[in-house]
């Protein structure tokens, strides 16, 4: 047998150059005994589906039939599964988070783009506060004065430290409230609006579900750990959707200091205004029990989310990573969604 020019093979060594032989044959991709293994054109490729047990079902925008899958692009109604993302197209986002709960959403359609446990009920903190604001908004004018009981001025921190001998612009208030998540002045508009705190609690609760925001109840103003007190990452990003459909909510949240009437410089708490790209507004918030929470709004060229998360412990890492997977994700949403217009357009010429 003259394998290597100039030997004989024994006969002994053929069982051992078969086992090397096959074992090259199933470990090196793409080699065979008849040559490389023909690629196919990119045109051809599929992207790989999810299977795992517990996965919601196949990509986002694509459904299957008997006779494998059918190019339609229809309205996402939920976020790609890990498995998908980790399939080949974006790095699996949730492995860069330490958030409990997520959701991103497209801000302009409400349609998912990524979720994370998005309907798990925990305690808000003060991204409640955005109720809060678009409620003062709707029900005082910006001269309004505005009295400040001791209950109010006794609220902890984060607070503007309120004189309960004086009284203040509703105005004023609400830019403490929206951005420097002042617990002093969230207390006093309530007070000023509904007599009592817990009266202007059901007032948030019910602006909540008219809004969609089913599973938000509101016990406090400021959201403060309270019993019974809850919210949701898709409850928080509906109501911000809303709240940044008005015009006024939407210039105050996206400014990162203003002075009062009374010349106090309030600063945001939002630094995402001056870290995230795009970033537009956003309410942040902490407690021992919600631990850091956030919602915000960012705008790009592929068009503008809705970012919320409960439950994290690296707030700001979080707000980057997710923006910029919402972001990359939004871009190949758009593509796979002209590519299909193109080919559904030759179809037609082709009948």
């Amino acid at each position: 047998m003259a394998l290597i020019p100039g030997c004989v093979m024994k006969k002994a060594y053929i069982p051992v150059l078969l086992a090397v032989f096959s074992f090259i044959w199933v470990q090196v991709p793409g080699w065979s005994p008849a040559g490389p293994v023909p690629v196919l054109s990119d045109t051809a490729k599929q992207r790989p589906q999810s299977g795992r047990p517990g996965s919601d079902g196949p990509v986002a925008g694509m459904t299957r039939n008997q006779g494998g899958m059918k190019n339609t692009i229809s309205p996402l109604k939920s976020a790609p599964e890990d498995s998908e993302v980790a399939s080949g197209w974006l790095p699996d986002v949730s492995r860069k988070i330490s958030s409990k709960s997520v959701i991103i959403i497209d801000a302009q359609t409400g349609e998912e783009i990524f979720t994370k446990a998005p309907d798990s009920p925990r305690q808000p903190a003060s991204t409640i506060k955005v109720l809060t604001g678009m409620i003062a908004l709707k029900s005082l004018d910006d001269a309004d004065m505005v009295e400040v009981s001791r209950r109010a001025s006794s609220m902890p921190r984060s607070k503007i430290y309120l004189d309960p001998k004086k009284s203040y612009r509703a105005s004023d208030l609400i830019d403490a409230v929206l951005l420097a998540s002042a617990n002093d002045a969230s207390v006093a508009l309530a007070e000023k609006i509904a007599g009592k705190e817990e009266n202007f609690a059901e007032m948030m609760t019910l602006r909540a579900r008219l809004w969609g925001a089913k599973n938000t109840i509101c016990r406090t103003a400021t959201g403060l750990t309270a019993e019974g007190q809850q919210s949701t990452a898709r409850d928080l990003a509906k109501i911000f959707r809303h709240a940044m459909q008005d015009d006024n909510f939407a210039e105050r949240i996206g400014k990162t200091k203003v002075r009062t009437s009374y010349g106090q410089e309030l600063h945001s708490h939002n630094k995402a205004l001056w870290r995230v790209n795009g970033a537009e507004g956003g309410k942040t918030g902490y407690t021992d029990a919600a631990r850091q929470t956030y919602v915000g709004q960012f705008s790009q060229k592929e068009g503008t989310i809705i970012v919320a998360l409960m439950g994290s412990e690296t707030m700001w890492a979080d707000v980057k990573n997710l923006v910029d997977y919402g972001f990359k994700r939004q871009k190949e949403l758009q593509v796979a969604r002209r590519q299909l217009e193109q080919e559904g357009k030759q179809l037609a010429m082709a009948d």
